[in-house]
């Protein structure tokens, strides 16, 4: 499964290569490890690749129209990853592996929507199991069990969307702004919503305008001086109330019931995201904490926290 990530990495980077339009490749890793080195559970790690092109529209409210490909995995555990007994799993064991195809729309008023579609797969055939022992082997942990307990085969079709939009624009500005979120998901692997604000706080210069941020992906420009130009060090915050009404890395496939460890879902939750983004010439470097709220009934989990770290590069033809 290593070298089949390796090739999707591979692939998307090819893609750049051959671009005839502005284009970014990113490298995103999540990992608990990244907040604490004794933090290892529920989402424990996660890797994506992603390869975006800026397009052109013909709506003179877009400013930006940009194609985005994702391939990643993602990768879930109990509180022990030596849960050799069901009575130690408080979460299931469970592994996503999926590639995603969408269109980001950045509107000239700051407004941004989003929507992609995703198809993969949960279970054991997105060799998780075999990457996080594989990773464990690398530098020297303990090996996991319990893999034998997953989450069944579940196939994954999603249809995923994100509406932001500038408020108080006329309180906030320069320095600082804030915006409404809105997410929701639909799928075979997670129906559910979340509402919140996103802040931005510039710590050099002034804000640039969402559409030219890289806070959602946005730094790619026809004209290619404007990388030299436009740089960005700011933080950021995304406090939220989620409500999951499914998840199948919890609740097991929808098809069936067939796995052996399952939860019942807790609806509403409270998740927040906090982080800083570095941006200048072509290269853009960003780490971000985020925390989610506990997610299932039980006497044992709580809500829990992971790290990311992404590093971004841009192509101009």
């Amino acid at each position: 499964m290593l070298r089949q990530i390796g090739l999707l990495a591979a692939l998307l980077l090819s893609a750049t290569c051959f671009a005839q339009k502005p284009a970014e490749v990113s490298l995103v890793s999540d990992n608990d490890l990244y907040t604490s080195p004794t933090n290892d559970q529920y989402y424990t790690a996660g890797i994506e690749f992603i390869y975006r092109y800026l397009g052109t529209s013909k709506n003179e409210n877009v400013a930006k129209k940009i194609t985005e490909f994702k391939a990643g995995m993602y990768i879930y555990n109990p509180q022990s990853i030596q849960a050799a007994e069901l009575n130690v799993h408080d979460r299931p064991f469970a592994g996503y592996l999926f590639a995603e195809v969408g269109i980001n729309t950045f509107y000239k008023n700051e407004s941004l929507l989003k929507v992609n579609f995703q198809g993969g797969v949960v279970g054991p055939e997105s060799g998780a199991e075999q990457v996080q022992q594989g990773l464990h082997d690398l530098l020297g942990y303990h090996t996991v069990r319990g893999w034998n307990y997953q989450i069944t085969t579940t196939p994954a079709l999603q249809l995923n969307g994100l509406y932001s939009h500038k408020i108080l624009s006329n309180t906030f500005k320069e320095k600082v702004d804030l915006h409404a979120q809105l997410q929701a998901d639909a799928g075979t692997i997670w129906i559910g919503a979340s509402a919140g604000i996103m802040a931005r706080i510039s710590l050099k210069g002034l804000l640039l305008p969402m559409y030219d941020s890289a806070l959602h992906g946005a730094a790619l420009n026809h004209n290619r001086e404007a990388y030299k130009e436009q740089r960005e060090l700011f933080i950021y915050a995304n406090p939220n109330i989620n409500y999951q009404y499914f998840d199948a890395t919890i609740e097991g496939s929808m098809f069936n019931n067939t796995s052996p460890v399952t939860f019942p879902l807790v609806p509403f939750r409270f998740n927040a995201e906090a982080g800083v983004k570095y941006r200048k010439n072509a290269w853009t470097y960003t780490y971000s904490f985020n925390y989610r709220g506990k997610e299932l009934y039980n006497n044992v989990i709580q809500g829990y926290y992971y790290g990311s770290i992404q590093l971004s590069y841009l192509f101009h033809k």
